[in-house]
């Protein structure tokens, strides 16, 4: 492992000084949501991202520049709020890649909200070596944690199997007489997704009785979703992911695309009768 984080660093460095693309991608918005009974907010969000390519080589950075570090209008504004969100440098040596994770995520419990991810503390920074090679029609992967993953696609099903110690993952998707199917097993844990189209309005069922259709044209739609009743759930050592009870709840968003560039949409959501208002662009 030390030898090839040696490699690594060797090839990074001697990419560094010959950057030979970079390409710069963000986004910015503004939403006001009214929070139903309780008290009105703005907020306002702006992303930045640079990549910069040489070869196989590929660095990544991305930025929260919106002048506060919580995203909220009542941040005070100061040079401080620019604020790192990722760091990646990855390189590909015919089969191998090598990726190195420079970013240590704020992950806190004081950060983590109410039913969401929680992951555990410490140095998120990594290193992590991945091998891919085909076998006839199927790809074995292997990371530096054992996993080991075969893909491949056959008569129009895609399966991809994952094993690693004592949760094994097996994902598959197909597209059969307009309809587009997506199951999932994870350590015994099945779920999975139904969706098509009738008249015009793409409809996507859920194995947790969650439903969503859309309507329109792209540039003009509407969305409605249902989100079934949610129990709790306390983190584990493999997911490190809990969540708290939610009650059932449905949203309807309406979302038309200006030919400025930018973006306006509405969203009501029945959980706390809300409405929130969004306008965004990106480049």
């Amino acid at each position: 492992m030390k030898k090839l984080i040696a490699l690594f660093a060797t090839t990074a460095v001697a990419s560094g000084s010959a950057m030979g693309a970079i390409a710069l991608s963000g986004s910015a918005s503004v939403s006001y949501d009214d929070n139903g009974s309780s008290a009105s907010a703005t907020t306002y969000d702006a992303d930045l991202t640079i990549v910069g390519t040489a070869g196989a080589t590929t660095y990544t950075t991305s930025m929260d520049i919106d002048g506060g570090t919580d995203g909220s209008a009542s941040a005070t504004i100061n040079n401080n709020d620019i604020s790192l969100t990722a760091a990646t440098l990855a390189t590909t040596i015919g089969p191998v890649t090598i990726s190195a994770d420079m970013y240590d995520e704020d992950d806190s419990a004081t950060n983590s909200t109410t039913g969401g991810l929680q992951t555990d503390s410490g140095d998120n920074r990594s290193v992590s070596v991945s091998l891919d090679a085909p076998i006839g029609d199927a790809t074995i992967g292997l990371d530096d944690s054992g996993d080991v993953t075969v893909s491949g696609t056959w008569s129009g099903v895609t399966l991809t199997h994952t094993l690693q110690d004592g949760a094994d993952t097996t994902t598959g998707s197909a597209s059969i007489a307009g309809m587009d199917i997506t199951l999932t097993n994870d350590a015994g844990a099945t779920e999975w997704t139904i969706g098509t189209t009738v008249a015009g309005t793409a409809v996507t069922l859920g194995s947790d009785k969650s439903v969503s259709a859309t309507f329109g044209v792209t540039g003009n739609t509407v969305v409605v979703s249902h989100v079934a009743e949610r129990a709790s759930k306390s983190a584990t050592t493999s997911t490190k992911y809990s969540t708290a009870q939610k009650d059932a709840y449905t949203t309807i968003a309406v979302a038309r695309d200006l030919t400025s560039g930018a973006a306006l949409s509405a969203t009501y959501n029945t959980f706390d009768s809300s409405l929130t208002l969004k306008a965004s662009v990106a480049f």
